[in-house]
């Protein structure tokens, strides 16, 4: 006896994922272009601020981009929403940025990893790379400040 696959379901499936997946990353996004615009308010020195908004322009780009491929999947704009909540001292949003950076360069490799859409892949490994370096930054000012 041969298990009958659908093929049709199947894919749909792997549609449903992306889509929840880009949904994910577009509230991440949003979520961290606020925080940033706070982030860099608290910054003690110009050079921080200039940074942390630098990191945060890269944010808008990410969320720009995962809004084209939400459309491009679904034929309907987002409707983002703030998912974590931004610590109000400088250190702990620091740390806070610092560690959700890091999951999110795993979170965006995984997408990248599981789509065929060659541009879909190329836009989130990028902002895989991109991520990877705002964690850097961050960890550079947290270790700084402590």
């Amino acid at each position: 006896m041969y298990p009958f696959t659908n093929f049709y379901d199947a894919l749909n499936r792997q549609s449903n994922t992306l889509v929840n997946d880009v949904e994910k990353a577009i509230n991440g996004e949003y979520s961290a272009i606020d925080c940033y615009a706070r982030l860099a308010n608290m910054a003690p020195h110009k050079k921080e601020r200039e940074q942390i908004l630098e990191i945060r322009q890269d944010e808008i780009k990410h969320y720009q981009q995962f809004v084209q491929i939400y459309r491009g999947l679904t034929g309907m704009h987002p409707q983002p929403k703030i998912t974590e909540e931004c610590p109000g001292v400088y250190l702990r949003g620091l740390e806070f940025a610092l560690e959700d950076e890091q999951k999110t360069v795993d979170f965006y490799m995984e997408i990248a990893d599981a789509v065929t859409d060659p541009f879909i892949k190329e836009v989130f490994r990028r902002a895989a790379a991109d991520e990877q370096n705002h964690a850097v930054w961050f960890l550079y000012y947290f270790s700084k400040t402590k």
